[in-house]
């Protein structure tokens, strides 16, 4: 590759990858890729506003209640909902802890519960999805799976969608002050990651707001507790890329028709968490995509491929550290609940898990 080349190409990845910051609660893409350096927003943490939204959910039991009420069914029926923190116990080892974590900057849940601040006070490590997610870190992951990332076997982008959503596509990344000279080499994945992250959540991490994850590590850092990874930035983004491809582009058309509702689908899902309410997240995500008109399945391959494996590999991984006690595990929190979630895992695996709040 010509060094002239691969310099703007660096360039664009550098710009993504400060876009996607904070990137989760949306139509998709539920996992934490954000690369932020935790010491470098401590120091610099600018005053960012309050974002405001609406809450899909209250629109939809007003206009659809039916739908809502099916929503609400599939998220009672969610196994081990209702709680974010749980202790994880075992006789004859000092307890642990599982701690679902949603990826947003709010202070609404970045402000630490007291029963979070012992348990996290209690252990003597931390384990996060991805324990180095700074910019330098990021930049190398992504530097190294370019073709994760981009289109680089003759296909591109503004072949597998529409002309106007393409149009459209370059106007969101030109919002976001990415690039548009490299839209069409952008994988499906990476646009709707982009465009989960609406205008308010982009400027709070641009002024230095943590994700509620990086509000965990700082506090364990300041306690001298180390913190480790359960999974890699290479890891996270070969789950992303291993979406089916007819997937990755329903999501991404289903993104393109509801662009302008991020800050809504970000308040809707916070306040599902709040109220520990998880497992209505995907029920509303599905019900969000299909009235786009443009997703025709139940997106089974996405669920697979950034849910249901991902917890298989952070039981693996966080097994170890539980076996000698005093671990806190702290992970999105749709890898907690369901059938196939962590909390089920690990008492499959033989621990108690008991919730706390």
């Amino acid at each position: 590759m010509p060094a002239v080349r691969l310099f703007a190409l660096l360039r664009a990845r550098s710009a993504l990858t400060r876009a996607a910051a904070g990137a989760l609660a949306a139509i998709g893409l539920v996992f934490n890729l954000s690369a932020f350096d935790a010491s470098a927003a401590l120091a610099n943490d600018k005053d960012a506003g309050t974002c405001s939204g609406r809450d899909i959910l209250a629109d939809v039991q007003a206009q659809d209640p039916a739908s809502f009420t099916k929503i609400m069914t599939e998220a009672q029926a969610t196994a081990n909902d209702g709680a974010a923190l749980w202790r994880v116990e075992r006789d004859g080892k000092p307890d642990s802890y599982l701690f679902g974590t949603i990826h947003l900057t709010d202070e609404r849940i970045t402000e630490l519960s007291d029963a979070v601040k012992s348990a996290i006070g209690k252990s003597r490590v931390v384990a996060l999805e991805v324990a180095d997610i700074s910019p330098v870190a990021t930049m190398q992951a992504i530097g190294a799976a370019s073709d994760l990332v981009l289109f680089d076997n003759g296909h591109r982008l503004d072949q597998v969608i529409s002309s106007e959503a393409f149009s459209l596509v370059e106007k969101k990344l030109e919002e976001a002050k990415l690039p548009t000279a490299m839209a069409h080499m952008y994988k499906p994945w990476v646009v709707s990651m982009i465009l989960a992250v609406g205008p308010c959540e982009r400027e709070r991490v641009a002024g230095g707001k943590l994700v509620l994850d990086m509000v965990v590590s700082a506090y364990a850092q300041e306690k001298k507790i180390p913190v480790v990874g359960l999974e890699t930035l290479q890891s996270q983004l070969e789950a992303a890329a291993a979406v089916p491809m007819d997937e990755q582009v329903q999501i991404l058309r289903a993104s393109l028709v509801h662009a302008s509702r991020a800050d809504d689908l970000r308040e809707t899902v916070l306040r599902l968490y709040l109220q520990r309410k998880l497992g209505a997240v995907i029920p509303l995500q599905l019900y969000v995509a299909a009235k786009s008109g443009e997703v025709t399945d139940n997106l089974d391959g996405f669920r697979e491929a950034l849910i249901t494996n991902r917890n298989r590999t952070m039981r693996t991984r966080a097994l170890p550290l539980l076996a000698e006690g005093g671990a806190f595990i702290a992970v999105g929190g749709l890898h907690l609940v369901g059938e196939e979630g962590l909390v089920k895992l690990l008492r499959d695996a033989g621990y108690r898990v008991v919730p706390v709040e």
